[in-house]
């Protein structure tokens, strides 16, 4: 993969040609197809879905629907009609939590979460947790930042109430790869007959997934992470789930009859997309997805490798400067967090900025993560196929700046 070619592809490095963007964990730029996918969806297209008759209707509906078959195997998923489409990660576990938990759970029932969560994957089930009286049990961290799962077993509780483990296969802070498949079949050892969601918000942008191999039954992402636009995601689940799921939003476009005292739902995914979609986001998501299909997802991790072992190396050279995460260059992404001793995360990202470095400075929307690390707050850079090794060499000396100018 030439990233020269795969950069030349994105308008923005046209506009700012100095930019060097790392803070692809928070959103990724979007290339020439996916926005000319966007205008062409309203020169050619506009219209609303699955209500009109005249093919105008009928072509945007075709459009909109053949992106659900993309996504569908873009993940290994064998049927399109378990593909919903959200407006985020974040929506995409709300609907798991309001639609199959709140339903199928009850005051004591367990849900296990991760130390590493993405608070998308932590408020909705503290709010659960409010609600029903369910109670949450968080895997804590090892002392090298993976995930101490197998301390599942000496809680003391009752295994039996253990309902649904939902967790970050990567995490956004360390960029640790979570080993889910391993998981699961540690869970299934221990006969703990549990549902396995995972938040696939930072994989599937650049891992291969197959849903087959990690065995899950839920798995939720975005589509602005992954070269898409903003306003789209994605929950993937069993169909036995869906089956068993209500809506937790309601209006048009779900619904078969609407009486004055009650509803009858359409069939799934319908029943799941209240209202007029982002039609035109969806139709640039999958023009997204066509651009990695292209690319080559094997392609895409192997250029990530490349980068993730090149940063820990370049990065482990800066003195005072503490790395967060496995030390390791393997079962992890290139997320790097960092920091100095008495430096403001806030201050870094500033002064690296005055050298057109974009980095993510803050909690990351994970502080519970941070106080496992005893953290406030930490400097972020994440890569994405269009950043190179001399994008790394400009963050080094941008860091190797920041302690001369703060004289550290």
């Amino acid at each position: 993969m030439k990233v020269s070619l795969v950069k030349s592809d994105f308008p923005i490095f046209d506009e700012y040609p100095n930019l060097v963007y790392l803070d692809n964990a928070a959103t990724s730029q979007k290339p020439h197809t996916v926005i000319d996918a966007v205008k062409q969806f309203y020169v050619k297209y506009n219209a609303n879905i699955h209500r009109g008759i005249y093919k105008l209707s009928e072509n945007a509906t075709q459009k909109y629907e053949n992106v659900r078959s993309k996504v569908a195997g873009f993940i290994g998923c064998d049927d399109p009609k378990e593909i919903i489409f959200t407006k985020n990660t974040n929506e995409a576990i709300n609907l798991i939590v309001y639609g199959w938990a709140r339903v199928n759970l009850k005051k004591g029932d367990i849900v296990v979460l991760s130390e590493m969560e993405h608070h998308a994957n932590i408020v909705p089930w503290i709010r659960l947790k409010q609600e029903l009286g369910i109670n949450l049990y968080f895997v804590p961290l090892t002392s090298d930042y993976g995930l101490d799962y197998k301390k599942i077993l000496a809680q003391g509780f009752d295994l039996s109430k253990i309902k649904l483990v939902s967790i970050a296969h990567v995490s956004n802070v360390l960029g640790t790869i979570n080993p889910v498949s391993e998981i699961v079949k540690f869970l299934k050892e221990n006969k703990l007959s549990v549902k396995v969601c995972i938040d696939a918000a930072q994989s599937v942008p650049h891992l291969p997934i197959d849903i087959r191999d990690l065995d899950c039954d839920f798995l939720t992402f975005s589509a602005h992470k992954m070269l898409g636009p903003s306003g789209v995601g994605v929950l993937w689940a069993r169909l036995k789930l869906l089956e068993s799921m209500e809506p937790f939003l309601a209006g048009s476009h779900m619904i078969l009859k609407v009486f004055r005292d009650n509803v009858i739902f359409a069939d799934f995914p319908d029943k799941f997309e209240a209202g007029t979609a982002n039609l035109e986001g969806v139709v640039g998501f999958g023009a997204a997805i066509d651009y990695l299909n292209k690319l080559g997802m094997q392609n895409v991790f192997e250029h990530d490798q490349t980068l993730m072992k090149y940063g820990l190396q370049e990065l482990s050279g800066i003195d005072g400067l503490k790395l967060f995460g496995l030390k390791e260059a393997k079962n992890r992404i290139a997320i790097f967090s960092f920091g100095f001793e008495g430096i403001h995360p806030h201050d870094i990202a500033q002064i690296l900025d005055e050298d057109n470095i974009a980095i993510r400075s803050g909690h990351h929307c994970a502080q519970p993560l941070m106080d496992s690390i005893k953290q406030s707050a930490t400097a972020r850079a994440s890569c994405y196929i269009y950043n190179s090794k001399e994008d790394l060499d400009k963050l080094v000396m941008g860091l190797k700046k920041v302690k001369q100018t703060l004289g550290i």
